[in-house]
């Protein structure tokens, strides 16, 4: 069977940083999960990472920080170097059968940091794309955010993942320890494949995870 017959596998990522941009601070901690869309698991992965040398912490990221001490324990414990994690999981995610989709809650935050770091350390990205490299994702990914706001229906500004209900995450506790919010989107995802499926078809459409 060709791997674009598979079922598409979706990670679900969260990161934690000491800022708010990869250009100028560090990521420090994140945390996948592999999941189908009917929540079939296919494993995790977590790791912590050493902070760049070339980067610098941002005040007043590092001031929560300092409201949140279990996180920020989980966040500094058994760090390794970025370009030894950042291979290593894209191994993990080659590895996995089928398509592999990048999932992040937004987008724009956390899937910005893993391709910057995928990118800079491990030679490939979370977009696929012309690129000549090394590609271990299918399209342009889930902003899981986007989704959830758009398939409630409500309007731009009430698009928050806040809003969801409790159950959505599965009761999930979000901890701000990478793994703990990683399981808690998991489990949104796979709620709104749901109400996705319940929706009419579009006339035409087919689906397309180049």
């Amino acid at each position: 069977m060709s791997e674009t017959a598979l079922p598409p596998i979706f990670i679900v990522t969260d990161i934690e940083s000491d800022g708010p941009t990869p250009l100028h601070n560090s990521m420090l901690s994140f945390a996948s999960v592999a999941i189908q869309a009917d929540g079939t698991p296919y494993g995790e992965f977590e790791a912590q990472l050493n902070p760049r040398p070339d980067r610098t912490t941002n005040e007043t990221t590092m001031a929560w920080w300092a409201t949140q001490p279990q996180a920020w324990a989980a966040a500094n414990a058994d760090a390794e170097p970025a370009e030894v994690v950042m291979p290593r999981f894209a191994d993990w995610v080659e590895a996995l059968p089928g398509p592999k989709v990048f999932v992040a809650a937004p987008m724009i935050f956390d899937g910005l940091w893993m391709d910057h770091y995928l990118d800079q350390f491990a030679g490939t990205r979370v977009l696929s794309g012309p690129f000549k490299q090394r590609q271990i994702f299918r399209g342009g990914g889930v902003c899981l955010y986007t989704m959830a706001g758009t398939l409630r229906g409500a309007p731009y500004l009430d698009w928050g993942m806040s809003k969801l209900p409790a159950e959505f995450y599965g009761h999930i506790a979000h901890t701000h320890k990478a793994i703990d919010d990683a399981r808690g989107f998991a489990n949104v995802l796979v709620e709104l494949f749901k109400i996705s499926r319940a929706l009419p078809p579009i006339a035409g459409s087919k689906s397309d995870f180049r």
